[in-house]
């Protein structure tokens, strides 16, 4: 093999390179070719790591350590090192860096994962650098991250960067956006006397510097050590005193970010920049690499500073959304937008444009409403009782002069409102539930019967039908709303109505004991029928053993196959037969829906079978809760008895038709779901058609393309590639733990700006959704399928949907980073009377499965025993 194979100068290098050379050497040789300043320099390619990995065993990442750094290159090798570092100049000190084909990607940027060598002087010097670069793959903290990012160890090679060092007088890293709070344009600058490794290895308290457009404002460190080159090789650290003073000038400051600005536009996105400023006062740049952890900015929908609330947040979807599943949310809200709003959408599958996605989910543009009186009024009141943490978020905002109000008039509004809600009906519907709670549960029912006869398609349709049919029952989904929530609706009024008349004697832990077990609510019945199949199947011996000892995606596999024991078999398909189209994350139609795989279903039937304690059953813990929300609402009656006679009777009505009718607020959702489960098993049969044409791999590909693309392909269109991208970019999404509930347009999270801080030393707080104390050991569930929940345990999520509230029946409490009084998890939690705190932040980053937490539903807040 040749030498040139081996070793390459950075100069010859692109992005191209990068699985010859990875990610640090690609970007270095990218910002050289673009005119910017780098230090002169070659790579150790991968081939070379792969010719000495190749007689080694790397089974084991400790023995793949000792063997590297200890291995003897091939003479190739060794001589192209000596032949490209002596080009450099002789016995130059340089810096030896790895550049794994994994590092510096735009998902993952591996900071520090592998090795660096500083002030490396001799040839011999410098090939044991490289073999300790090579033995750095394989650290304890390498491995790990790997795994955390789903990258696979054998795929991953290591190339080696050398660089003449720069004898730095100031250096430092860059931020070409702030990668705190997200905004971007705002260079943010760490900068230390003497080589950068002190900033970034995080020994310095190094001044911090951020540069926008009011100018150069800086936060002086103390600077206390230095990280210097011996003469020779090698690097000491020195403490020193006196650095009160910023080490950059302010014109220093504005070059640098007006540099990383310009590296910036080059790569297409924000930069992690590493610098140097020598003796003579000149910048070098020794490194750059995207900025992994900002979340991706959604298309701009208009000018100037627009604020964007992430839908799918709200309404507790924590992961991303297929390509599939956002082309149906816009076709879902061009209905709305024209039905509601009276904005017909000119392409109903484009979407209307205040929706706008990024990162696979969906965010809509509420600057409109945040810029006029009634919004600002409205939006973060309906929030408190939906995402409260995003009502928090958005009252801060209304103090941002850029965001002052141009519309004062409610009458707009109001003329608006009012037609809308007189085209459905909604105060007649009110009425009539009201008058009459029975007939309006029967006429919601009715409209189920219409979604089940829309979602009942002829088999005999082509691809093309089925396509077309897709978007008709899609743009039908809408509708259902306004004509099921009204019976709700009314018993949340008549609740209002009732603590307007009690006043004090209907207090907020009053409200959650009224509002426990209320009846006619779909996910509850859903959740009690599991429990009442797992109780019979606890009577099958065959039946409960197999749900004990067999994992369940191999239960799933035995359903599919028709070979599970036949009480088992019977049970779940006659429970599928009604909820199979409920899924986890189920508003996305790419989410595969319980009939096609039980796995979730059948996990939290294995956890009810853990339950021994009756008084702890769900069915019994359900009736306790609905004869103690009898007592508290009798409670209060007498309570306002005591004042007025004809007041308690007014409170004792309203209260009868709110439990009589709140419940209901489940099925406009159950019926949505319907809907979506019928649209996705139209797009698998198209996606089955694609993939028979060759246009696909698999009939679910389709679910990783638009309508539109869709389209393209029944027309001949190759989405392959496509779906290959996509599901990548879905994947790494998916390992996203932090996503912003409120976007700025500019790129700013304003949650991260003042984040929330905790009532009492050592408690997180939240919003009350659900009265009560619980102390318990906690459990942190991330993903509900295969999920295990000990009886009594307290589930801490990041959010949940109907799919997770099996779990909550054998809960002793909840804690969600997501979610208001009034969102799912805290209505089911009020109902199955288990206390709950939602809108919790970082819950689960700051709680760890087996630490004793107590729940004080009532006053919002969470306590980690230390």
């Amino acid at each position: 093999m040749a030498n040139e194979d081996f070793v390459v100068e950075l100069k010859a290098l692109d992005a191209q390179a990068l699985p010859r050379v990875g990610g640090k050497a690609a970007n270095l040789g990218e910002l050289i070719a673009a005119g910017f300043p780098v230090p002169p320099g070659f790579a150790v390619t991968t081939a070379a790591y792969t010719r000495v990995a190749a007689a080694l065993d790397l089974s084991d990442p400790e023995r793949a350590r000792e063997a590297l750094a200890t291995a003897e290159p091939p003479a190739a090798i060794t001589e192209a090192v000596q032949a490209a570092y002596s080009a450099l100049g002789t016995d130059v000190p340089v810096a030896v860096r790895s550049s794994a084909t994994a590092e510096d990607l735009p998902w993952a940027s591996f900071a520090g994962q592998q090795d660096t060598f500083l002030n490396v002087v001799g040839a011999d010097a410098v090939l044991d650098a490289v073999r300790r670069c090579w033995a750095s793959l394989w650290t304890d903290r390498a491995v790990s991250y790997r795994e955390t990012q789903g990258i696979d160890h054998q795929a991953v090679h290591i190339a080696v960067v050398v660089q003449r060092m720069v004898d730095a007088q100031v250096a430092g890293v860059l931020f070409t956006a702030d990668p705190v709070i997200g905004t971007r344009g705002r260079a943010v600058i760490d900068a230390s006397p003497g080589l950068g490794e002190a900033v970034v290895s995080g020994a310095v308290n190094p001044d911090h510097i951020v540069v926008d457009a009011d100018g150069v404002h800086v936060t002086a460190g103390d600077k206390a050590l230095q990280v210097r080159p011996l003469p020779g090789g090698g690097v000491e650290h020195v403490q020193v005193t006196g650095g009160a003073g910023s080490c950059l000038t302010d014109a220093q400051a504005t070059a640098l970010a007006a540099t990383g600005r310009r590296v910036e536009a080059h790569f297409g996105t924000p930069q992690d920049i590493e610098w140097a400023v020598d003796g003579d006062g000149e910048l070098w740049l020794t490194q750059s690499r995207p900025i992994t952890t900002l979340h991706p900015l959604p298309a701009p929908s208009g000018d100037g500073l627009r604020v964007l609330l992430c839908a799918t947040l709200a309404q507790g979807l924590t992961r991303p959304v297929t390509p599939m599943g956002l082309s149906g949310i816009r076709v879902l809200a061009s209905t709305a937008s024209a039905l509601a709003f009276g904005a017909p959408v000119p392409d109903p599958v484009a979407g209307p444009s205040a929706l706008r996605t990024a990162g696979g989910r969906a965010f809509i543009d509420i600057t409109p409403a945040l810029r006029s009186a009634p919004g600002r009024a409205i939006l973060p009141r309906a929030l408190d009782m939906m995402e409260s943490r995003s009502a928090v978020v958005l009252r801060a905002l209304l103090d941002d002069p850029r965001l002052s109000p141009t519309t004062t008039s409610w009458a707009p509004f109001v003329r608006r409102l009012v037609r809308t809600l007189v085209h459905f009906r909604v105060p007649v519907l009110m009425a009539l539930a009201l008058v009459r709670p029975d007939a309006a549960r029967r006429r919601v029912e009715r409209i189920g019967d219409r979604v089940r006869a829309l979602t009942s398609a002829p088999a005999e349709l082509t691809a093309e039908q089925r396509l077309e049919r897709t978007v008709h029952v899609l743009r039908q989904a809408f509708p259902v709303l306004p004509l099921t929530v009204p019976a709700a609706g009314a018993g949340f009024v008549m609740l209002g109505a009732a603590q307007k008349i009690a006043g004090p004697d209907l207090d907020a832990a009053a409200v959650h004991d009224v509002l426990r077990s209320l009846p006619h609510n779909s996910t509850t019945e859903m959740d009690l029928r599991l429990w009442t199949l797992a109780r019979k199947l606890r009577g099958d011996p065959v039946s409960a053993a197999v749900l004990r000892d067999v994992p369940p995606d191999e239960l799933a596999r035995r359903y599919r196959d028709g070979v599970l024991p036949p009480a088992l078999e019977s049970g779940l398909a006659a429970f599928l037969l009604r909820y199979g189209h409920r899924a986890v994350a189920e508003i996305d139609i790419g989410m595969p829906r319980w009939s096609e795989d039980p796995t979730h279903v059948l996990g939290v039937l294995a956890n009810y079978l853990r339950l021994d304690d009756r008084s702890l059953a769900p069915d019994v813990v359900f009736a306790r809760g609905a004869e103690a929300a009898d007592a508290a609402a009798a409670a209060v009656v007498a309570r306002v008895r005591a004042r007025s006679r004809l007041r308690a009777v007014a409170v004792r009505f309203a209260l009868g038709r709110m439990r009589g009718l709140a419940g209901l607020r489940e099925e406009h959702k159950d019926y949505l779901i319907r809907i979506f489960a019928h649209a996705r098993a139209l797009l698998t049969a198209v996606g089955a058609e694609l993939a028979t044409r060759g246009l696909l791999d698999r009939p679910e590909d389709v679910f990783f393309v638009d309508l539109t693309e869709a389209r393209a392909a029944l027309a001949g269109a190759d989405l392959r590639d496509t779906v290959a991208a996509r599901r990548a970019e879905y994947d790494r999404e998916l390992r996203r733990r932090r996503i912003p509930r409120v976007l700025l347009s500019d790129g700013t999270e304003p949650e991260a700006v003042a984040r929330p801080g905790t009532a009492e030393e050592g408690a997180l707080t939240g919003t009350a959704a659900s009265a009560g104390t619980v102390t318990a050991p906690a459990r942190v569930v991330l993903d509900p399928v295969g999920a295990h929940l000990e009886p009594g345990e307290i589930l801490v999520a990041p959010s949940t949907d109907p799919g997770w509230t099996p779990l909550f029946l054998t809960a002793g409490g909840l804690v969600m980073e997501m979610g208001g009084p009034n969102s799912h998890g805290a209505v089911v939690a009020r109902e199955y009377g288990i206390p709950a705190v939602v809108g919790v932040a970082d819950a689960t980053t700051r709680i760890e499965t087996g630490d004793e937490v107590t729940v004080d539903g009532a006053a919002g807040v969470v306590r980690v025993a230390p």
